[in-house]
């Protein structure tokens, strides 16, 4: 893939805060990083008052559904990350932090999500052909589903970019929230949302300049009225 070659202007006007939920699942470094190299400024936060006071939200993870489900309702966040989707502000999941926003997986049992978007998680195996390998690693293209090139994370990306995966887990039974999809064998939800709930499958941190065009995109997302 090409190197990153963009440059990000410096934004203008009101001071805004992004939160990146660290619920202690995944290394939130790269994503800080990269939200730096666009000029997001981004706090690393697990205190639910900070989250509430940001303008808006990223929740990631890597690892098991079940087990970054149990810690988001343990620690409280759960709660201020649904509320705070639900009164408006603008919130990314990216990789699990996508599948988390579902509402159940069927990873290793049955786990419920938070519900912002009607759909299942389910696993790749037995979804896409036994020649493929899981987990999906790689770059894989983006197609643009339901108007998915409208939507506000989109809106510099053009249809057939290649981005970054690694998941072994996909958003099923979601097609009215379908944003944009990867060909792996078989049709895979690769981004989903609705107003201002927005959810990548890929790690837009290393996706090199598309990666970041998202981020700076989500970060100048306006509030849902």
């Amino acid at each position: 893939m090409p190197r990153t070659r963009a440059r990000f202007p410096q934004p203008r006007g009101r001071f805004e805060m992004l939160a990146i939920v660290d619920y202690g699942v995944g290394n939130l470094f790269s994503l800080k990083s990269s939200l730096r190299a666009v000029h997001a400024d981004a706090v690393v936060t697990g205190d639910a008052e900070s989250i509430e006071k940001a303008d808006r939200i990223i929740l990631p993870g890597v690892g098991a559904f079940g087990d970054a489900a149990e810690k988001l309702r343990a620690t409280g966040l759960s709660k201020v990350v649904t509320d705070e989707a639900l009164n408006g502000k603008p919130l990314l999941g990216i990789c699990l932090g996508m599948q988390l926003l579902f509402e159940k997986s069927l990873e290793f049992g049955e786990h419920e999500g938070l519900g912002l978007l009607k759909g299942c998680v389910k696993p790749l195996a037995g979804y896409i052909p036994p020649e493929y390998k899981i987990p999906q690693i790689g770059w894989n293209a983006l197609s643009f589903k339901n108007g998915g090139e409208k939507s506000p994370i989109f809106s510099t990306i053009r249809n057939g970019t290649y981005v970054y995966f690694v998941h072994s887990f996909y958003a099923a039974d979601c097609e009215d929230s379908v944003l944009a999809t990867t060909d792996y064998g078989a049709e895979v939800t690769a981004a989903a949302g609705r107003e201002n709930v927005f959810g990548c499958q890929f790690h837009p941190e290393k996706s090199g300049e598309a990666g970041l065009r998202i981020l700076k995109a989500f970060s100048e997302t306006e509030r849902a009225p």
